[in-house]
């Protein structure tokens, strides 16, 4: 079990915290065993306070793990932009190396996430980052970012028995890849506790912290504060059974799960630790009745929408705020944009072969957005490696790109065409392109040809009508 830090920047919000009396509340889950502390660049005085708590007991220094985050804002960087937010974490912490640096992109179809990811991982190499995660990853991203060679270790993401996004496809891309997953949101910000069972819905001004605010939409998204209680109850029963609090179960529940290295568990350092109660959850052991139970409780409610980590990305947006606006102050475009002859708007991707051959990633005239064809590269690599799909998720973030940077967006596609050089590869490439074109189900022909080019597995274009939705 992980001791999160993510609650300092809530408590910041009444005001400076002591950070020698935090330092001393950190220290006591450290004796207690608990040495493992997860936090962020954005999560106020948390690294501060980290260095506190290590510099307070020196004999357990070297006992203690120091887990933080890079949340960059969007847009561009450089490797010198990503070299200077990993340094104000070092000396935050006052260390030589980050323990674990967990990455988190705000969106796929601007470009400049993978280029933060490459300049991360020659830290990495350098030493200056001990192991590499991500955390707000999707399925098909995380396997992307494998496959690409970046050597992630874990993926940081929302799992619970009200969140069950990552027991499907990004289970199945951990096992097969050996990485773990860190879970958090287990306690559903406390919902999943004593205090809130048989009580009634508190409404959305009747929660106090910023926790409480996001999982309240997460009950909502998951079917209403009902639902919540069926399954409190069935906590509660299995919580009675062992002599366990209901927080020990609805934690022990998700540590059991595939590919689960570990759960976070916030603490208001200094407001309110449960460090005698995480002590027990060590020694508890669900057995199949209780599994049976916890898992028909889960089952009766509504799946939350879309994959892990698109409560950041699309609507409905799972924030404490309902949207981003606590977060971002802009989203920039993903490409630049140059206004060409007769009005027509070009957006270009930057690869070599935009100006050898003289063409645009995507040209706009009127509402109509022609979408050149499109392969895996980014700058001189090659994204996805030898994977078709993918190679095929990277391509299509292209052309998104292109879209949104040209005022539409994927949805408007109602052409592709996709061109593979080895048959093999079909049922990869079209699977991918179903999983993010299954919704709109544009007009697409795939046909088997050479491609221009070593490693490319598949190229794909096409054609956009922006505001003509039905």
């Amino acid at each position: 079990m992980l001791t999160g830090l993510w609650q300092i920047a809530d408590l910041e919000r009444e005001g400076p915290i002591d950070v020698d009396r935090a330092a001393a509340a950190m220290d006591a889950y450290a004796a207690a065993g608990f040495t493992t502390f997860d936090m962020a660049d954005h999560y106020g005085s948390a690294e501060e306070i980290a260095d506190a708590c290590a510099s307070r007991a020196p004999h357990r220094d070297g006992d203690l793990q120091f887990l933080t985050k890079w949340t960059p804002a969007p847009g561009a960087h450089t490797p010198a932009t990503v070299r200077a937010a990993v340094g104000r974490s070092l000396d935050r912490l006052r260390t030589d190396a980050i323990d674990l640096l967990q990455f988190h992109a705000w969106r796929y179809a601007d470009p400049s996430w993978l280029d933060c990811l490459f300049a991360l991982q020659e830290l990495k190499n350098e030493g200056r980052i001990r192991h590499l995660g991500l955390t707000n990853f999707d399925a098909v991203h995380l396997d992307m970012v494998l496959h690409s060679g970046i050597e992630v270790v874990s993926n940081q993401v929302s799992l619970s028995l009200i969140d069950g996004r990552a027991a499907g496809a990004m289970t199945d891309v951990c096992l097969r890849h050996g990485v773990q997953l860190l879970a958090y949101g287990t306690l559903a910000g406390g919902l999943l506790t004593e205090r809130w069972h048989g009580a009634a819905d508190p409404g959305p001004e009747g929660v106090d912290t910023w926790s409480e605010m996001k999982y309240r939409r997460f009950v909502e998204a998951a079917g209403g504060w009902g639902r919540l209680q069926t399954l409190l109850g069935a906590v509660r029963a299995v919580a009675e059974k062992h002599g366990v609090s209901m927080a020990n179960v609805a934690a022990r529940a998700i540590l059991d799960r595939p590919a689960v290295a570990g759960v976070i568990i916030g603490a208001r350092l200094g407001r309110s630790e449960h460090i005698a109660d995480n002590l027990r959850l060590s020694s508890l052991k669900l057995d199949a009745e209780d599994r049976e139970k916890l898992a028909a409780a889960s089952g009766a409610l509504d799946p939350v929408p879309g994959d892990c980590g698109d409560e950041y990305r699309r609507p409905p947006y799972l924030t404490a705020a309902g949207d981003l606006s606590d977060h971002l102050d802009e989203l920039p475009s993903p490409y630049p944009v140059r206004t060409g002859t007769g009005g027509r708007a070009r957006a270009g991707s930057g690869t070599v072969w935009e100006d050898l051959a003289g063409y645009s990633r995507a040209v706009r005239t009127g509402d109509h957005i022609a979408v050149s064809g499109t392969t895996a590269t980014h700058g001189d690599r090659l994204v996805g490696g030898d994977d078709p799909a993918s190679q095929t998720h990277f391509v299509i973030d292209k052309i998104e790109g292109a879209i949104e940077s040209l005022g539409g967006r994927l949805e408007d596609v109602y052409r592709t065409r996709v061109f593979i050089p080895e048959l093999a590869d079909w049922e990869p490439v079209a699977r991918a392109h179903g999983q993010r074109f299954g919704d709109t189900r544009p007009a697409n022909t795939l046909v088997q040809a050479g491609l221009i080019g070593s490693g490319y597995r598949v190229e794909i274009e096409a054609e956009a009508r922006v505001g003509r939705r039905t």
